[in-house]
């Protein structure tokens, strides 16, 4: 990698920024974007004492080390805890393998999760996404407190998992809490020294032998579900191993559940504190893609993730050795004013995004992003039409606390009248995923 462009002027020791760049202080997690800015500006390449490792902050430095699988691997775990997944007995997943076989694996998948298959999920979406808009509508007239993200944003991505899977109905209820207890693990950082005994662990054993079940069955008698594809997919004479399917399983749960959700929960809270940028979608709907973009490019539900040098590397005149942690801040990469302008800080559902980490990018761009930007953008269509002053009590909220991803627990909201109750449906304002 070579150095990129730019101040060169930063500390080198990270000495510093120690002070301000903590990613296990509860400070850092409530808001972590002044020290982003602090890391952008100061310290770009900057040295973690404990546990070791280098984080990258700058959108360029950033974009180049996650495009450059050669040198920043992510075979040895996208943490700063060593073979996090190895210490569960897995067998390592696609995002956590470097080309060749992470190419392999890929194309093969892709037979089966394809942009016309997520689409053609559209109207089952928005049934539930109007049955739920529907029931906190139904509890609120009793008197209840509805939560935004518990009671809407969250159970979207669950569902719409459950439904691409082919999750009977009969097991919903243990699929729920397993993704729950899984997507909790995640933002811990799959830190088996704390989890290994706890919920995390256990759904991920009860999860794969589920599947392990569900493969046989599908291998003996496909259906048209995502499984049942994924087990006759072939590419150049190789088809997906059992392993493969259930990687990819665990893969898609653990990345795309509350990562899903957050987005949405980012994009209602960003949208209420900027009543003009709401006005802008209610207008026009067909700005709703891209403010979801921009919403994810302020508010990533991934903050951090980590790859491993292969080779000594330099970095704006930093040499950070071979087989060292790196983290690519991405939530600080997607606010750097060199790269989105002076204005990197503010929700402009208008902006011109040609590049964004909100999805990753290079070899292990999100083979999902199609799946939760439909989810999104149905979700907040909906809402849009059904609730567009929808009140959310961000004081009584409570955030995800973890190094690694940004989101919600709780975000308690008043939804307040329909200006719409009893009318039509947004379908005028729909747009291709």
């Amino acid at each position: 990698m070579t150095e990129a462009t730019g101040n060169t002027t930063g500390n080198t020791t990270g000495t510093e920024t120690t002070d301000v760049y903590d990613p296990f202080d509860p400070a850092f997690q409530a808001d972590p974007y002044p020290a982003y800015r602090r890391l952008r500006d100061d310290d770009p390449v900057h040295r973690h004492a404990d546990p070791p490792f280098w984080a990258l902050s700058r959108f360029e430095d950033v974009w180049e080390a996650v495009r450059d699988h050669e040198t920043f691997s992510s075979a040895r775990g996208l943490t700063f805890y060593e073979d996090e997944i190895g210490k569960l007995g897995l067998a390592p997943t696609m995002v956590m393998l470097d080309p060749p076989r992470h190419t392999v694996l890929r194309r093969l998948i892709s037979h089966g999760f394809t942009p016309r298959r997520t689409a053609a999920m559209e109207d089952t979406l928005r049934a539930f996404v109007r049955a739920r808009l529907a029931e906190m509508r139904r509890r609120e007239a009793d008197g209840e407190t509805v939560d935004l993200h518990r009671d809407f944003s969250s159970p979207l991505p669950t569902f719409a998992l459950a439904e691409l899977l082919g999750v009977p109905e009969t097991d919903r209820a243990r699929f729920g809490p397993w993704v729950s207890a899984l997507t909790t693990f995640q933002d811990q950082g799959f830190d088996t020294s704390a989890m290994v005994e706890g919920s995390g662990a256990r759904a991920v054993a009860e999860m794969f032998e589920y599947f392990s079940g569900v493969i046989a069955e599908r291998r003996a008698r496909p259906g048209d579900d995502l499984i049942s594809v994924l087990t006759v997919a072939e590419a150049d004479g190789e088809r997906l191993t059992d392993w493969d399917v259930l990687g990819f399983c665990f893969v898609i749960v653990a990345g795309g559940n509350d990562t899903t959700g957050n987005l949405v929960s980012h994009a209602v809270a960003l949208l209420s504190g900027r009543p003009d940028q709401r006005e802008l979608l209610r207008a026009d709907p067909s700005l709703i893609p891209n403010a979801l973009l921009e919403c994810l490019r302020l508010e990533g539900s991934v903050q951090a993730l980590g790859r491993t040098t292969t080779r000594p590397v330099t970095v704006r005149g930093v040499e950070i050795p071979a087989g060292e942690k790196v983290m690519l801040l991405y939530g600080a990469a997607n606010r750097d004013e060199r790269e989105f302008g002076p204005s990197a800080g503010t929700l402009d559902v208008r902006r011109s995004i040609p590049r964004h980490l909100g999805f990753a990018s290079g070899v292990h761009f999100c083979i999902g992003s199609h799946l939760a930007r439909l989810q999104a953008r149905v979700a907040l269509e909906e809402l849009l039409v059904a609730h567009p002053h929808v009140e959310l009590d961000q004081p009584r909220a409570k955030r995800i606390m973890s190094p690694f991803t940004r989101g919600w627990v709780s975000l308690p909201a008043r939804l307040g009248v329909s200006p719409c109750a009893g009318s039509g449906s947004p379908s005028a304002g729909r747009t291709s995923p």
